[in-house]
């Protein structure tokens, strides 16, 4: 310890003693006997720094035993001291304050009580305050510990989660491949660090495109882990000759196999083929997606099949669709509808009509303004992992016209 902060520490002390001196003379003057202020002071001073003597480095010696042994040990030792210390301090005292014809034997008599209870009692008090405040340190060291500790496991965490989506962001497509006479655009907004949402677009040759869109039951880390096994299957099976029902089987039937209780991946996906301007899907327990015709109609694309994950032998079935010039498809997650801040969602109307009120425009357009009215609906806050694919379909001199084979839901409102 530096010599200034032992020195000030020692003169803080000598205070404190001196306040102690001026309560015991000023308590026994209220009781109708007074002291001599000098004589209380010159009691209470040496005596009360030879405890603090005893405390500063006879501490260890008693204070690591267990209670009772402790307090007998430090009581005799403070006995110890008020039987010598008021000793030694009645012999200085004597020739002061002696009165006529009286003996050193009889002046000890007569003054020993008092100082040897004040000192009795200042220590017992300077001990039990010194051991709470010990103990109060001690406490606080210890929080401050697991403070730290906790503050350190959530930087470790907080890092880790951003690694995580650093990891889960290289998954997604960083350029969407497009084909002649369509325009793909697509956004992933988990509504953590991590989400278990995902969608994809897969080149499968010059004219065809794999698209899915998935979400995955839960949040965070463990919904991205998930997440990425989908993303793994999807990309080893996805090829130009695999059917959307034969893709789907193949992922369900791997995922029933491994994934956890509970757990099960909504999934849609669909081919794309420029040169015939046809869509091959198969909807696995996913929300249908919304086709926008050019003249403001709302179709969904009616497809149900089970969930990926819970039913191993599930078959699926493929549908098509037959793009006209303008259309516009809307492949989308519960984190875009259910947005909201109270009981009212964000909803499919809404959607709509957003995409309405671009139909012209272009895909990236139209999934700029959804997202922006959905988060703004939100206050920002999404409550669950948004994912949004637009397909705009441009247009051309000659369009195939519907075939008996497009399977559509009723149509939804032509207006929101």
């Amino acid at each position: 310890m530096p010599r200034s902060l032992s020195i000030r520490r020692l003169v803080r002390r000598q205070q404190s003693f001196v306040a102690i001196a001026v309560a015991i003379y000023a308590g026994l003057w209220a009781a109708d006997r007074p002291a001599d202020l000098s004589s209380t002071i010159i009691y209470t001073l040496p005596l009360c720094n030879l405890i603090v003597l005893i405390q500063d480095y006879l501490g260890g010696f008693y204070r690591e035993r267990r209670a009772l042994q402790s307090w007998a040990i430090y009581l005799g030792l403070v006995l110890t001291i008020a039987i010598l210390g008021v000793a030694v301090v009645n012999v200085i005292q004597f020739p002061l304050h002696k009165l006529p014809r009286q003996t050193l034997r009889q002046f000890l008599r007569s003054g020993w009580k008092l100082p040897f209870m004040a000192t009795m009692i200042v220590g017992v008090s300077t001990e039990l305050y010194r051991r709470a405040r010990e103990r109060l340190e001690s406490r606080n060291r210890q929080l401050q510990q697991v403070i730290e500790q906790e503050t350190a496991r959530r930087e470790r965490q907080e890092q880790e989660l951003q690694q995580a989506r650093e990891i889960q962001q290289s998954l997604m497509p960083k350029e969407i491949p497009q084909v002649p006479g369509f325009e793909i655009d697509g956004a992933w907004e988990p509504a953590r660090m991590v989400g278990g949402d995902y969608f994809d677009v897969i080149r499968l040759s010059k004219t065809k495109l794999g698209i899915c869109i998935a979400d995955v039951v839960g949040k965070s880390v463990s919904a991205a882990l998930l997440m990425a096994n989908v993303q793994a299957v999807v990309r080893a099976f996805a090829h130009e000759s695999t059917t959307p029902s034969a893709l789907c089987s193949r992922i369900n039937s791997v995922l029933s196999a491994n994934i956890g209780i509970g757990k099960f991946v909504t999934f849609f996906y669909a081919v794309l083929d420029a040169q015939t301007r046809a869509l091959h899907y198969t909807n696995a327990g996913h929300l249908l997606p919304i086709l926008l015709r050019a003249e403001g109609e709302a179709l969904e694309l009616e497809n149900g099949g089970a969930v990926l994950g819970v039913f191993p032998e599930w078959k699926y079935e493929d549908s098509f669709l037959q793009f006209q010039p303008g259309d516009r498809l809307l492949l989308f997650t519960d984190g875009i509808t259910e947005a909201g801040t109270g009981e009212e969602e964000f909803g499919e109307v809404r959607m709509i009509a957003d995409a309405r009120a671009c139909i012209a425009g272009s895909a990236a357009e139209i999934k700029t303004r959804i997202l922006t009215d959905a988060r703004e609906f939100s206050d920002q806050q999404l409550r669950d992992d948004a994912t949004l694919i637009v397909v705009a379909a441009q247009s051309i001199d000659k369009t195939a016209s519907p075939t008996s084979k497009e399977r559509f839901a009723t149509p939804l409102p032509a207006q929101a």
